[in-house]
């Protein structure tokens, strides 16, 4: 049977991005992104409606994110869904439910904002690192 696990979002932060790295040393950033979506209800009245979602972005594009990114950037994700579980500190299981990004546009022009260090455009970056995170690794938020 065939399965496909694929998501394309566009979006806001809602917060600056968080980094962090792992004991062994990859870099992992959460980012909290805010999806709208309009529709019309019923009576014809137009509605707006906001999914807020977790994206999980690792290696080199989790530094960049960090470094480039900020609240209310608007920003393209290409990434799947997964699933993770742990032991909360008052024993309960706790269960979470994430975008693991494997690409992050940067859709906000900005001076020097989407360059990096050596001048280099960082518009359009996509993870090279994509099995730096196995299953079992501990994300640290």
């Amino acid at each position: 049977m065939a399965s496909l696990n694929s998501v394309f979002l566009i979006g806001n932060l809602t917060r600056d991005p968080e980094l962090k790295f792992v004991p062994g040393g990859t870099a992992v950033t959460n980012l909290r992104l805010a999806v709208n979506e309009r529709y019309k209800d019923s009576s014809g009245e137009m509605k707006d409606v906001a999914c807020f979602l977790t994206v999980v972005v690792w290696g080199k594009l989790a530094e960049s994110c960090s470094q480039y990114l900020s609240k209310g950037s608007p920003l393209f994700v290409e990434g799947n869904l997964q699933s993770r579980s742990w032991q909360a500190q008052d024993g309960q299981k706790r269960n979470v439910l994430e975008v693991r990004a494997r690409r992050v546009q940067f859709l906000g022009k900005g001076s020097n904002k989407n360059q990096d260090d050596q001048g280099n455009d960082v518009d359009n970056m996509q993870n090279q690192d994509n099995d730096v995170a196995p299953a079992d690794e501990e994300v640290p938020f």
